[in-house]
């Protein structure tokens, strides 16, 4: 079950125990701990099928949990790979999906917030995918929600974007202040927005690192290159250099 509680900045942004899910006679994920902080930063790495979608699927309240409990808030707020904005709906409005009424002013100050507000009546179809991204974001942080799921949000994006969306997130979270549980397959990524990286294998948490400022300011820094081999090895991929 999913318990929503009155949030403080002080509390945790979600507590999961025990938790179990399974697909039929397969036991996804079995047993796994979780607890995020308001205003942590935690990314998740793992191999494909190791179950990383899958818990996030089960935070968003978007799949059943067949044992454990998700303590924390009944809607946290999601950005996927794809952005998902509806065509047919100006920009604005696909930011006010998330909210009970179609608040213009609000909508205004989130998209002012990722560098768009002034394309509030302007039609997805004319976006990026970077700006689209930005819109996604934006209809997730006006809900100011106590978690923040993020599935590959940057995935898709050319590298520059990237690495301003990167940045763009980080900002914004540091000002919302929500827990947030980033899923990706970029350990460089990882270092650069975590304040812990975990790694899931056979649905659980393998092990886990805290992120110093220095590692994530500084991609040559001597605990970035040191957490970056440490990850690596973890998902059992060697970081040997290519031969000429």
């Amino acid at each position: 079950m999913i318990h929503d509680q009155n949030a403080t900045l002080d509390e945790p942004a979600v507590v999961v125990r025990s938790l179990r899910r399974d697909y039929g006679s397969r036991t996804v994920i079995q047993g796994l701990e979780l607890r995020i902080a308001r205003g942590e930063f935690v990314v998740l790495l793992g191999e494909s099928g190791c179950g990383k979608t899958t818990l996030l699927r089960a935070l968003a309240g978007l799949d059943p949990l067949d044992g454990g409990s998700i303590d924390g808030a009944s809607r946290p707020a999601v950005v996927f790979q794809e952005p998902r904005l509806l065509p047919w709906e100006p920009i604005w409005r696909n930011v006010t999906l998330g909210l009970r009424d179609d608040n213009r002013t609000r909508a205004a100050a989130a998209l002012s917030e990722v560098g768009l507000g002034d394309r509030l009546d302007d039609w997805p179809r004319t976006l990026s995918g970077g700006q689209a991204q930005r819109v996604a974001l934006a209809r997730a942080l006006v809900q100011e929600p106590r978690l923040l799921l993020l599935d590959e949000p940057f995935a898709a994006l050319d590298a520059l974007t990237r690495i301003k969306m990167q940045a763009l997130v980080r900002q914004l979270v540091a000002k919302h202040q929500p827990g947030v549980l980033l899923v990706t397959h970029d350990v460089d990524e990882a270092i650069v927005l975590a304040d812990r990286a975990m790694v899931m294998r056979n649905g659980a948490i393998a092990c886990e690192f805290t992120v110093s400022a220095a590692a994530r300011a500084h991609r040559s820094h001597p605990e970035a290159i040191n957490l970056r081999e440490r990850l690596l090895s973890e998902l059992g991929v060697s970081d040997l250099p290519v031969a000429a």
